[in-house]
């Protein structure tokens, strides 16, 4: 499945009535209460725009003409590159991705079972298993490296991803310095910045504070990234009765101000420069204030931020995939299965933390990726639907089979089995008896030997002469 284009688009959780209503009300937040800006390289990129521009607050407000003209100038698709190119993904339209996501800072450890921080090594063990699922098409850094010194982090979370997984690599960053690091360190792998700028094997990911906020440091890297021409994530992470209105309209409303501050940034930042329009809109416990991941409401949110994508033409990175439970189990399955599969029904281009991610998105887990990527084939296989032609109709074979015939040997049967039917590789369709006589292993046992199958053979790493030229050439790799 990797790299393959299947469209989603067919659920569509808003009318064009209410996508038109919401786009309405964000643009009068936009004109009538504003955006605060604390980047003095964002605030001053307004200043040559039609936007007021309060420098004592901070305050932008921005007329809609101005907003939809940025966004104009935004490629409607992205072509996220990856160091093999049949990993190569394109974000657009409908069509739907998913990866991993989250940076967790903690794991759950894959030898015995206890709950851990996170290290460097389980970075580079994640990329390993995602260069080997299939159904996992982009490695987005899953994990914070508990073991390395803050001012080094970036360039060591990238490093581990690119020297691991031929796939595309993508990660918040912490630190200007983070950013000109990991840059440097991706022109010198791809051999060249014209060669990165022509396919970048990296993006980076920055965040808007819900709601109309953008925070100091990160409108600074996100103009840093966008003049570098980098491809750069901007989502937003909305909260339903906490950063958000506890209704769903309420909170989609300012998810698109949130996220298309991002975009317009960009876009005076550097116009045309590739970026993601994002969403990380979820559900609040409001009995304690908790961020919930497993929400059918999250997959709501997300499935309506891919159709207010759609409207505005510009590319999607979605959420889903997470789980609230403690343990692998029943809600583990059904929680992060419900919010994959709207995202992706509704045409959601690229679906992160939809690998490995539980405990509220605190906890990464090794044998929940392998069943996610499990979770994803399925996902991708309904999102694919059902193709009506001449061959799938069928007719020559029932015209054969005639009344009370068969089609196990049917030449059809045989063309279409595999093409037609997803074949889960985790998933157990064997009689009791059978399954007994195997060790009567669940799903769990059969996950976590998978992951020791992946880990225990050769994996991709970067040439040698790359490699050794980054440790040298590229200062604070551990």
């Amino acid at each position: 499945m990797t790299g393959k284009r299947i469209e989603g688009g067919s659920y569509k959780p808003l009318s064009q009535e209410s996508i038109e209503r919401i786009h309405e009300t964000a643009m009068r937040v936009f004109e009538e209460v504003g955006i605060e800006v604390n980047s003095k390289e964002a605030l001053d990129l307004f200043k040559h725009t039609d936007a007021q521009v309060n420098e004592d607050s901070c305050r932008v407000t921005i007329p809609r003409d101005t907003i939809m003209d940025l966004v104009n100038k935004t490629p409607s698709e992205v072509t996220l590159y990856a160091r093999d190119r049949k990993h190569n993904v394109v974000l657009g339209g409908t069509k739907v991705y998913a990866g991993t996501g989250g940076t967790a800072l903690n794991v759950i450890d894959r030898k015995n079972g206890h709950k851990r921080v996170a290290t460097l090594n389980d970075l580079k063990e994640f990329a390993k298993l995602v260069d080997d699922l299939e159904n996992i098409h982009i490695f987005m850094l899953p994990v914070y490296p508990t073991d390395v010194p803050v001012e080094k982090v970036d360039v060591n979370r990238f490093f581990a991803g690119l020297d691991n997984t031929s796939k595309h690599i993508m990660g918040g960053v912490y630190t200007l310095e983070g950013i000109e690091q990991v840059i440097k360190m991706a022109e010198f792998i791809i051999g060249s910045k014209h060669r990165l700028r022509e396919r970048p094997i990296i993006s980076m990911v920055t965040c808007s504070i819900s709601p109309f906020k953008i925070d100091s440091l990160y409108g600074d890297m996100l103009v840093a990234i966008a003049k570098a021409g980098i491809p750069a994530v901007c989502p937003a992470e909305p909260l339903c009765g906490a950063t958000s209105p506890v209704t769903l309209a309420g909170t989609l409303v300012v998810q698109v101000v949130d996220s298309l501050a991002g975009v317009i940034i960009s876009q005076l930042a550097n116009p045309g420069t590739p970026v993601i329009y994002g969403s990380v809109a979820s559900s609040t416990d409001l009995r304690d204030m908790k961020y919930i991941t497993g929400s059918v409401e999250m997959g709501l949110l997300n499935a309506a931020g891919a159709q207010m994508a759609q409207f505005y033409k510009l590319p999607f990175y979605a959420t889903g995939g997470m789980t609230d439970s403690n343990v692998i189990d029943a809600q583990c399955g059904y929680e992060s299965s419900i919010t994959t599969l709207l995202c992706a029904l509704a045409g959601a281009n690229f679906i992160h933390d939809a690998a490995g991610l539980m405990e509220f998105a605190l906890t990464m887990s090794y044998e929940k990726l392998v069943i996610d990527n499990e979770i994803l084939g399925m996902t991708m296989r309904a999102v694919r639907g059902i193709e009506v032609n001449d061959e799938t109709l069928a007719f020559d074979a029932l015209r054969e089979a005639g009344p009370g015939g068969h089609f196990v040997a049917n030449r059809h049967t045989r063309t279409y089995m595999r093409r037609e039917h997803y074949a889960p590789t985790l998933s157990n369709r064997k009689s009791r008896e059978k399954w007994e006589k195997r060790g009567s292993k669940d799903i769990f046992q059969k996950a976590k030997g998978r992951v020791e199958q992946i880990l225990d053979k050769p994996g991709y790493s970067l040439p040698a002469y790359v490699r050794s030229g980054v440790l040298t050439e590229i200062p604070g790799i551990m």
